[in-house]
């Protein structure tokens, strides 16, 4: 299969769609020919806000395409308050989430991926803001009608995405009305191949009121019964539904380069307007329509009578669908006269017109039918639109799930989206290149998984283990490296080593203590003490080392090297003693640090110590090779690291490491551990306990054990000298919890003159209280921004905490009111902890005298400018 260099591929994908929250469940829908269309009884939509008369209404139809929890959202994991979450419009929450989970079935990790990701995304109209939220702010302050306003426009969509995932490319809102999603997949590969950004992720979201019906008129094109019977004689409309979908595009050959999951490739794409050569601006045109399709095969370079299969716009309209077959015959028409061989479907009869995320549904059905190599029916077709001349067409409708027939070349399709006010778009799309087996990888991997809580953590170990069950025969490697390089560690780590599918599916599903790390990584990672004791390894486990770990490998060589006997690694490994002995440790601690340990001194005995003068650079390699062997050393130099001496029982000073006797001695490993362990510093002792194995599992065991308690491992390393490839795994799983405000609840009030405000409760003669209560008072502000006041600690920078600065202004003017005192409304930017903004505000209304404790506020967890300030202040600032 040839590509070219405009290919663009698509690596990943994610959506919320009607009957089908994940890629996975859409494929069941797809392929089993279920339309997931919900009923409603009166009761469910009395209480979604339905006035009882239009129950009655006979043209009101009681039934709609939609998601469910559209009021839940995992506003922590994206550090987003409690308050900022419940106005955030619920279309940006959904967006944000499939966002994430698309870039994690691709297998990115944004803070450790090269290059820049772009975001094209667009949102369908505001219900939220129109029916939810409105009254509520009726009469908030100017501040709250800002915050409104980032919360809720469309605008801010593909900005807060790149803001809250730290994605650095061009970052684009599209909104063409209906044809949204496919105009943002043209823009994207356009900044793709321009060099504008290196991924892409391209999305749309849209969202009707939820659990709620609508009315029927004639003529319109919504459906009299909420079906959509796309070509079908008795089609008379369509149903509005909700959904977002979400996928990752890359340039096709920068994708094979690095090992990505190819879906499929989009080979040409192309967009224009109607302009006003139709009879409104609502009405389609056979034109413009014909132009977009043909301009898009002349992009990719593909003559028609290749492609096997097209995703309609496929709205269900009496005059709609025959206008389109009208226009795919007329383009296809300039390259083929043949009849009857090109498959034609729409995915609204599945799960309705999703408006602005229509035409990415119709992209991911499609990617999903190329990947699989099977075409899927389109629903509630019986007889044709007697409008289309399917007979001399080269279409006919899709009807079964049946085998995509191959050809000479590759199985192609096209995608159409259409919009309101006459943005046309079309996706030519090609199956994907065919995937090379998996090149035999290490007989052991490290797994890891993490989330932000225990309970989150359960779920992710219960989902891999069942997606490994389920797929036995997947790559370890590709496992292991999609997990370790695609995945953000979160607080609650697991991680565990195995040598192969099946053994970690059962290991995670049975929950097997003894062979599953786990940890807490609440805070910045202890640096362990390297235990060094010149322990070896067997030939075989050092042999699997040098075989499978390059780090470890170039550390024997250059063992080797230093000892003239470059040539002969393998030789001394073999040789067994002190030279075996010190090649294996220094190449095993060589191995952990250039993987990402970073330890905070070593403990050494015997052989361990000329180890430990390496790795510090006390002594030269060859020096410390020879003072393995018992040879003198020269004078050493201090080392970079401090060493526990075995003679003194304490750490090296800068004298005493100058002394080569203080490199030698063979002490007691075990007392070196003990003070260790009275000295409450964390251990990571290089040899195996009780003498075990010492290969490839130990190392990975060693590793491990670190991730887990907080390290920041890099992945890349671990699996450098293999081929990474990555796989569509089970992400992350959200904790959501309701953000939501229900329609008409007014928005209090100001502050009141009078007894209600915190100066009546001032005591003159007690300022200690005064600065309780005002304490007090912003914890509870404070609280409901967070969701609780057990959500807020005095010493946290709340800027950290996800805290909006245009929040906390409005905090302090409500403040002001409360004290009757004009506070300084950049006060939580100088000091953003509430310890130290009360502190300062105390001392600035003097109810506390003399000066504050510098010290303390020092101490606290203060923003660079507030350092900059204190600085000014103590007349230390650089000049």
């Amino acid at each position: 299969m040839t590509h070219s260099d405009a290919d663009v591929a698509i690596i990943g994908m994610a959506c919320r769609f009607p009957g089908a929250d994940s890629i996975e469940r859409f494929w069941d829908v797809l392929r089993e020919g279920r339309e997931t269309l919900t009923r409603y009884t009166d009761e469910e939509l009395l209480a979604a806000g339905v006035p009882a008369e239009h129950l009655a209404d006979p043209r009101y139809v009681k039934a709609g395409q939609g998601i469910p929890d559209v009021d839940l959202f995992d506003s922590e994991l994206f550090q987003i308050t409690h308050d900022e979450a419940e106005i955030l419009d619920p279309q940006h929450r959904i967006f944000l989430e499939c966002a994430l989970t698309a870039l994690e079935r691709a297998g990115y990790d944004p803070e450790r991926t090269e290059g820049h990701i772009g975001v094209y995304a667009g949102a369908g109209m505001n219900t939220y803001l129109l029916h939810n939220l409105s009254e509520r702010y009726r009469a908030a302050s100017s501040v709250d009608h800002y915050r409104l306003m980032l919360a809720n426009d469309k605008d801010f969509l593909a900005t807060r995405v790149s803001y809250k995932l730290n994605l650095r490319g061009p970052s684009l809102s599209v909104n063409t009305a209906c044809s949204t999603s496919l105009v943002a997949v043209h823009s994207a590969c356009l900044a793709l191949l321009g060099g504008e950004c290196d991924m892409a992720l391209v999305g749309a979201v849209h969202l009707a009121p939820p659990g709620q019906g609508y009315h029927y008129q004639e003529g319109m094109i919504f459906s009299p019964d909420g079906h959509c019977r796309a070509f079908d004689a008795a089609a008379q409309g369509t149903v509005i539904g909700s959904g977002a979908g979400v996928v990752v595009l890359k340039r096709l050959k920068a994708a094979l380069a690095d090992g990505d999951w190819i879906h499929a490739v989009i080979k040409g794409a192309a967009v224009n307007n109607d302009g006003s050569n139709k009879t409104g601006y609502t009405a389609p045109s056979i034109a413009g329509q014909a132009e977009v399709i043909a301009d898009a095969q002349e992009i990719a370079d593909v003559s028609p009578d290749t492609i096997g299969y097209v995703e309609a716009h496929g709205t269900g309209t009496p005059l709609g669908d025959p206008i389109e077959v009208a226009a795919l015959t007329r383009a296809f028409r300039e390259g083929t006269e043949e009849t009857g061989f090109c498959g034609l479907g729409s995915v609204k009869t599945n799960i309705g017109h999703l408006d602005t995320a229509a035409g990415m549904a119709g992209l991911i059905k499609t990617a999903l039918m190329l990947e699989h190599g099977s075409l899927v029916p389109s629903l509630h077709f019986t007889s044709p639109n007697p409008d289309i001349d399917f007979e001399s067409s080269p279409f006919y409708v899709t009807t079964s799930t049946t085998e995509w027939p191959a050809t000479d070349g590759p199985r192609r399709a096209g995608v159409s989206s259409f919009g309101i006010g006459g943005t046309n778009a079309h996706v030519v799309l090609q199956e994907p290149p065919a995937r090379n087996e998996a090149p035999r990888g290490r007989d052991r991997e490290l797994l890891v998984l993490s989330a932000r809580s225990e309970a989150g953590l359960r779920r992710a170990t219960t989902a891999l283990a069942r997606h490994l069950r389920q797929h036995p025969g997947l790559d370890l490697g590709a496992v292991a490296a999609t997990l370790g390089l695609g995945r953000r560690g979160h607080t609650h780590r697991l991680a565990l080593v195995a040598d192969g599918t099946r053994d970690a599916a059962m290991a995670l599903a049975l929950g097997k203590e003894e062979r599953l790390l786990r940890g807490v990584a609440d805070g910045e990672p202890s640096a362990p003490v390297l235990v060094l004791t010149g322990t070896g390894a067997d030939e075989a486990d050092a042999r699997e080392l040098y075989r499978s770990v390059p780090a470890y490998r170039s550390a024997v060589e250059a063992c080797a090297t230093a000892l003239a006997r470059a040539g002969e690694p393998d030789g001394l490994l073999a040789e067994g003693g002190a030279r075996a002995a010190f090649g294996h440790e220094y190449a095993l601690a060589t191995t952990l640090l250039d993987w990402g340990v970073t330890p905070g001194g070593l403990a050494a005995t015997g052989t361990g110590l000329a180890v430990a003068a390496a790795l510090t650079g006390a002594l030269p390699l060859p020096d410390a090779l020879a003072l393995a062997e018992g040879a003198e050393p020269p004078r050493p130099t201090p080392p970079r690291l401090p060493v526990l001496s075995p003679r003194t029982g304490g750490w090296m000073t800068e004298e005493e490491s100058r002394q080569p006797g203080n490199w030698t001695g063979a002490g007691d490993p075990a007392a070196l551990v003990e003070q260790l362990d009275r000295d409450g510093r964390p251990l990571l002792r290089l040899a195996p306990a009780d003498g075990g194995p010492a290969g490839l599992g130990h190392l990975l065991t060693l590793a491990a054990a670190q991730w887990v308690g907080g390290a920041a491992l890099d992945f890349t390393a671990v699996h450098a000298g293999s081929e990474v490839r990555r796989l569509p795994l089970p992400t992350y799983p959200f904790e959501r919890r309701r953000h939501w405000v229900d329609p008409g609840h007014a928005t209090a009030g100001p502050a009141q003159d009078g007894p209600g405000r915190l100066t009546a409760r001032f005591d003159p003669g007690d300022p200690a209280r005064n600065v309780e209560l005002i304490t007090d008072w912003l914890v509870e502000e404070v609280g409901r921004l967070l969701g609780g006041r057990q959500r807020v600690a005095l010493d946290s920078n709340l800027f950290d905490m996800g805290v909006d600065s245009l929040v906390l202004i409005e905090v302090v003017a409500k403040l002001g009111q409360e004290v009757d005192f004009a506070v300084p409304p950049t006060s939580f930017i100088e000091f953003p902890t509430i310890r130290a903004f009360v502190d300062n505000l105390a001392e600035l209304m003097g109810l506390v005298s003399g000066p504050r404790d510098r010290a303390a506020e020092a101490a606290s967890p203060v923003s660079r400018r507030a350092r900059k300030a204190q600085a000014r202040q103590a007349g230390t600032e650089d000049l």
